[in-house]
């Protein structure tokens, strides 16, 4: 039996919108992944915490609220501090493709923006994780 990948999906900071992240779960779902969902307003040492002890694959976080270049580092550094550089970090939101770019600077896999289909993170997902061994230092 094949091994379903981890994915843990998370609304980080006072972003109180989680339509959105509920249809990403069911999609992912559907496709076949593992999906915990945290619920809103988790601070980034809770969803690190969460992401370790799940031993996930995958973090996704939706930000809508304008904290993403805050709230992205702040996951990638607890990520590092708790040594779980081998979770892909990839998320959502209303960010600008210079701030995207930086993201993907400091170590996000992918950003998704308003308009991707939940067909498009899924294939992201699909081609990514395969290529991330447990051992394999990502961020």
């Amino acid at each position: 039996m094949e091994r379903k990948y981890r994915i843990l999906l998370a609304k980080p900071g006072l972003d109180g919108h989680d339509r959105g992240i509920k249809v990403i779960a069911a999609a992912l779902r559907d496709a076949g992944f593992e999906v915990i969902y945290t619920g809103l307003r988790q601070t980034p040492e809770q969803i690190v915490s969460a992401a370790v002890q799940e031993d996930v694959d995958a973090v996704g976080l939706s930000i809508l609220s304008g904290a993403h270049m805050t709230l992205f580092p702040l996951v990638l550094e607890n990520l590092r501090k708790q040594g779980a550089v081998n979770i892909l970090l990839f998320g959502g939101g209303i960010i600008a493709k210079s701030e995207e770019n930086d993201l993907k600077k400091m170590g996000v896999g992918e950003i998704f923006t308003p308009g991707a289909s939940t067909q498009e993170i899924i294939d992201y997902l699909n081609l990514a994780l395969p290529k991330i061994k447990k051992d394999e230092k990502i961020i």
